[in-house]
């Protein structure tokens, strides 16, 4: 959802370790297959025709470390994947698995996507633009750009873009001892039923304010939708407009990226796209329905975007390029902060910042899923020069998510590290 699989809210100090790595296991497999504890079951052996289609413009490339990594995943039991990977060799592009469920023709390598969390980097760069130009204070309390909520006047935009603002997640959220706490119908039958439900970005704000902090602003770090909508609203505010046409005045017109959509309340993807699944439980029973219509609204501003992999190729690009923010400002979007959850990196402004290892060095990213059948995958060099940019599809197998990081660190090692392979360990949260 507008939480992407490394999305586990806590205050990473009081949760016990052993605790966080079966809550990143479980909160994965519940965003992607639909059940708060899914059975964990042997997945599908993918057919042949999963094979990965290389593209024509990737064609001249041998890449087997990609294909291999690409299709670990639909062997693990993902419906259907799309990847595209640029560096110093050019650009490869490929997929694997199948379009749709009774189909057999692969995803399409530009098709588009529900990216999920990755919204929330295209926000960040756009509250950071406001910042350069003056219009925002990075420091200053939001209380004071957006009174009508009442915000605690210690929250700053810095914390909402950190999520260290303490702020409960309307999505749902842990308490410090693990409890789960109920938000508004994000996972499972409840959230399938109402998936076409549209909601307004202040309705979920004060929701969100209506459950207790977890924390004082500034004293943890607790990954919530409620500060990306907060963001959202903060950009219309000073701006004035909406942020479609700010989004669209900024990046997307400047950068020529005409796949990127903010949809509101629209429920259709454009075409070509690959279906994506939602596997749930009902009466006992497991089954399957197609969630390539949903609403987003329900993440308006975390996680409600629709992209392709060459339009956020380019957007991450430009952006670690340098070519979107100030050099200042960019810095302070790369600064982690040291409790934020280390699954896939420490959170900076937007981003995670990751540490590959002496040998292949640090990556910066963010990932995301809507509620329901996509994940999205959005990496890159710190000069923009290498990107790994993907989409994932869930079907009707059940996955063991487990195997989820592990499975993503061999794609990364791929496309990062000369196809070098993350072993066990390495794939496993910091302790």
């Amino acid at each position: 959802m507008g939480q992407s699989l490394h999305t586990v809210k806590s205050n990473q100090v009081r949760r016990p370790r052993a605790f966080r790595r079966a809550a990143v296991a479980a909160l994965a497999a519940a965003l992607l297959t639909g059940a708060a504890t899914p059975a964990v079951a042997t997945a599908r052996v993918a057919a042949a025709d999963s094979r990965v289609a290389v593209s024509k413009a990737a064609a001249g490339q041998d890449r087997p470390e990609l294909q291999k990594a690409v299709q670990a995943f639909v062997d693990a039991g993902f419906l259907g994947v799309q990847v595209r990977v640029n560096d110093e060799r050019g650009e490869w592009v490929g997929s694997a698995g199948r379009r749709r469920l009774g189909a057999s023709a692969k995803p399409p390598t530009n098709g588009r996507f529900w990216v999920g969390s990755v919204t929330k980097t295209f926000h960040a760069t756009v509250v950071l633009q406001l910042v350069a130009e003056g219009k925002i204070e990075l420091d200053a309390p939001v209380a004071g750009y957006l009174p009508q909520f009442g915000l605690d006047r210690r929250i700053t935009v810095r914390m909402l873009l950190q999520h260290t603002s303490g702020l409960f997640n309307y999505t749902g959220d842990l308490d410090p001892d693990g409890t789960w706490v109920p938000g508004l119908p994000a996972t499972g039958k409840e959230w399938l039923d109402n998936r076409f439900h549209s909601y307004r970005p202040e309705e979920l704000v004060r929701f969100a304010l209506s459950k207790p902090a977890r924390f004082e602003p500034g004293k943890g770090w607790s990954y919530a939708n409620t500060n990306y909508t907060l963001a959202r609203l903060l950009i219309e505010k000073v701006t004035g407009r909406s942020f479609d046409v700010e989004l669209k005045r900024r990046i997307l017109r400047p950068l020529g990226l005409k796949g990127t959509v903010v949809p509101g309340n629209r429920t259709q993807l454009p075409r070509p796209y690959a279906h994506g699944y939602f596997r749930y439980q009902d009466a006992g029973q497991w089954k399957v329905a197609d969630v390539s219509r949903q609403n987003l609204s329900l993440v308006a501003g975390a996680g409600d975007m629709i992209s392709t992999t060459k339009d956020l190729h380019t957007f991450f690009s430009a952006l670690n390029g340098g070519k979107l923010l100030p050099a200042k400002l960019l810095a302070e979007m790369r600064k982690p902060h040291p409790k934020s959850d280390p699954l896939y990196g420490r959170y900076g402004l937007g981003m995670f910042v990751q540490d590959l290892g002496p040998t292949c060095g640090t990556v910066l990213n963010h990932n995301g899923n809507p509620p329901g059948g996509y994940a999205a995958l959005m990496y890159s060099t710190p000069d923009g020069s290498k990107t790994l940019t993907a989409s994932l599809t869930a079907g009707d197998a059940a996955v063991d998510l487990t195997t989820y990081p592990k499975m993503l660190d061999g794609l990364v090692k791929a496309a990062f590290c000369g196809g070098q392979a993350g072993s066990a360990d390495e794939a496993k949260p910091a302790q």
